[in-house]
Order: C-alpha cells, then sequence, then structure tokens
C-alpha cells in the first residue's frame, strides 16, 4: 500500500508538460498544483497523522485509500488544470494521513525473525513508489499518447484490491482515547528523540529537497538539456534518483544507522557536486548519472533518518514520530520546490537549477559535520541504533 500510495503520488509528473500543452496553461500553474498536494499531504500530518495510534491503524488506513480512490477518479476525468488542483488536494490528505499509519503498521506486522524489517521498508517503500509511479505514467503515455489518463485506470485497481485486502486484515493497536487531542496541530518529537533529530533532521531535509527538484523542475531541466519533449526521459530521471534510492535502502538495512547516514550524506555531497558539473556544462549523461549517485544518498539518507529515530520511540509514539519526521520531510520538499520554480522563471532554469544543487549539498555537510562531532569521545555511545 505503501509503495502504490507513493506511485499514485508521482504518476502525475511526468504528464503534467502534456497537460499544459491540451489546457495551454502557464508554468507556473505546474507549481501550483504541486504545491497543492504538498499543502494538503502537511495539513493532514499536521492534524490527523496520530489518529491511528488511538483509533487504531485498519480503519484510518481504510478510510486513506477511500480518499485515494476518489483522487483517482478526478484524475481520469479531469479536464482542466483546476481538476488537477482538486484531485492533488484529495490526494495529499490522502497520502498524508496514511503515512504515519501505514509507517507505523509495517513495524508492528515485522516478523520476530526480522526485527527492523519494518523500518527498512518505511524508507524503501516510498522511493519505490516514487519511481514506478513516474516510470509507469510515462511508458504508458509512452506507448500510447493518447491515453493519458490510463495510469490513474491502474492505480485504482490496484487500490480497490487493497481495500479488500484491508478490510480481512489483521489490527495492531487497541483503540484509546485522547482522539480529538490528537487532533490538535502539532509536530510530535517524543523527549527521548529530540536530541537525535536536531542533528538528523536535516538530512532528512537534505534528501527530499532534492526529491523535490526532479519532481517538480527535472521535466523541464532535461527538456532545456536535450532539446526533446520526451515523456520517458522524464520518467527515466525520477527513477535514477527514487528507483536507485529504494534498492539502496534495501541493501543497506542491517547496516549500522550512523554508517548508513554518513554514507547516504558522502554520496549526496558528491551527486550533487556531479549535478552541477553536468548541468554548467550541459552534459545529459553527467546529469543522469549524478542523479544515480545522489539517489544511493536519497535512500541510505533517508533511512539513517528512520533508523537513528525510530527506535527511540515508544510503540504508541511511532505513528506520531512518523508524522513529524514527513512534516520535515515534505516542507523540505515543497517550499524550495515552489521557490525555485518561480525563481527560474526570472534567473533562468540552469542557474537556479544550480543554487538548488548547491543548498542541497550544504545540507548534506552540515550532517556530515554533525556526525563527526557526535562521534568523538566525549560525545558518548551513538544511541542511534546500532
Amino acid at each position: 500500500m505503501l509503495v502504490v500510495l507513493m506511485a499514485a503520488s508521482s504518476a502525475p509528473s511526468p504528464l503534467y508538460p502534456l497537460y499544459q500543452e491540451l489546457w495551454g496553461f502557464p508554468p507556473v500553474v505546474i507549481t501550483v498544483v504541486f504545491a497543492a498536494y504538498v499543502l494538503a499531504l502537511l495539513t493532514a500530518l499536521l492534524t490527523v497523522g496520530s489518529l491511528s495510534d488511538h483509533l487504531g491503524r485498519r480503519p484510518v488506513v481504510l478510510a486513506c485509500l477511500g480518499l485515494e480512490i476518489v483522487s483517482m477518479l478526478v484524475f481520469a476525468l479531469a479536464g482542466s488544470e483546476a481538476a488537477l488542483v482538486a484531485a492533488r488536494l484529495v490526494q495529499g490528505v490522502a497520502t498524508g494521513t496514511a503515512m504515519g499509519a501505514l509507517g507505523a503498521y509495517l513495524i508492528e506486522l515485522e516478523p520476530p525473525a526480522r526485527p527492523g524489517l519494518g523500518t527498512v521498508l518505511n524508507g524503501a517503500g516510498p522511493t519505490l513508489g516514487l519511481a514506478a509511479g513516474a516510470v509507469a505514467s510515462s511508458l504508458i503515455v509512452a506507448a500510447a499518447p493518447g491515453a493519458v489518463h490510463s495510469i490513474y485506470v491502474v492505480l485504482l485497481v490496484l487500490l480497490v484490491l487493497q481495500v479488500v485486502a484491508t478490510a480481512l486484515g489483521p489490527e495492531t493497536v487497541a483503540r484509546r482515547p485522547g482522539v480529538l487531542a490528537s487532533l490538535r496541530p502539532r509536530v510530535q518529537f517524543p523527549p527521548a528523540v529530540r536530541r537525535s533529530a536536531l542533528w538528523v533532521l536535516p538530512a532528512a531535509a537534505a534528501t527530499w529537497s532534492l526529491g523535490g527538484l526532479v519532481l517538480s523542475l527535472g521535466p523541464s531541466v532535461v527538456r532545456s538539456m536535450t532539446g526533446a519533449d520526451s515523456v520517458v526521459l522524464t520518467g527515466l530521471l525520477v527513477a535514477a534518483l527514487t528507483g536507485t534510492g529504494g534498492l539502496t535502502t534495501l541493501l543497506l538495512g542491517s547496516v549500522r544507522a550512523s554508517r548508513v547516514l554518513v554514507l547516504g550524506m558522502s554520496a549526496l555531497v558528491v551527486g550533487m557536486a556531479a549535478t552541477v558539473a553536468g548541468l554548467l556544462t550541459g552534459s545529459v549523461g553527467l546529469y543522469f548519472a549524478a542523479t544515480v549517485v545522489a539517489g544511493v544518498g536519497f535512500g541510505a539518507g533517508f533511512l539513517g533518518v528512520l533508523r537513528t529515530l525510530l527506535p527511540q520511540a515508544a510503540p504508541r509514539e511511532r505513528a506520531g514520530l512518523l508524522s513529524a519526521i514527513y512534516v520535515v520531510s515534505y516542507l523540505a520538499n515543497s517550499i524550495p520546490a515552489v521557490a525555485a520554480g518561480a525563481l527560474a522563471g526570472r534567473v533562468g532554469l540552469v542557474p537556479t537549477a544550480v543554487g538548488y544543487a548547491g543548498m542541497v549539498l550544504l545540507l548534506a555537510l552540515f550532517v556530515l559535520a554533525g556526525q563527526a562531532v557526535r562521534a568523538r569521545p566525549s560525545a558518548g555511545p551513538d544511541s542511534a541504533g546500532s
């Protein structure tokens, strides 16, 4: 479900240039559609992100799947940019509500013989889903240019099947009081987690801000460098980042949290430096190679954040903590991307992308410096989850 929900969130990205051609709206509308999704998602994370800690995982997940089905229907029937905004708003609420519940559900359903598997899947699921949605969407449209809405029908069928499976599945949390209080907007970091969070959350900001760049401005960057309006190239760019990130997460699932985080930030530094070189030289090959390297940093960096923070939270705090981590991640994913979209029209696409890559690189260097400080003997043992 986590993979399918994230695939649904990335499926529209390769289609935005096609929608722009069909309906003739200005480029800023693309960033508005992107921002609508993130705004709704953040609102859900801040208000109902920990709802499943009180009502149970299964009823909350079922409600999210229902909302996601509604959004797919709106996408499939869309005839204007207003419909895209409406679909993204509904989808944002569904995804934001589901992420904390599904993340905690995965941890609680992990087999006793595989401790930590739920956390690994929490890291891999979103990135693999983002890659799958973008690639599938671009390939379907490339094979059948007139079938822009086909990807939504495929996702709709998968979501209906998952409603049935969830209704038949187990519940892992008993109902407990405090539902209304849990709806008060807040970012909830349990006291035991806060010190570590100060050092590692910039890694979540670095990885997800890079994702925002690729998902929002990536298609335009590829077109400007190649001169070709290829939906497939756009999908491959998203997959180069998120697909590589998902595979990296699966491969590094048993590596110590601090090492994963250092590896991720190091790969991000190299990837961003190569991205700047590719943009300045106009080399498409270097740009794609740099995105693959950055994808390693994307996957390893976010996994390092999850494996550092989640083991420090009590079971009743998991959904709220995951929602808080995603609040930080999606703020970093959206605000810089929207600002870059507005700035690109004034200073140019390439200078904007270069500056954006430099920002991500600096965040990664900050995390590496923090890890070096914490690794000193005076800093004490690593509480981050060996």
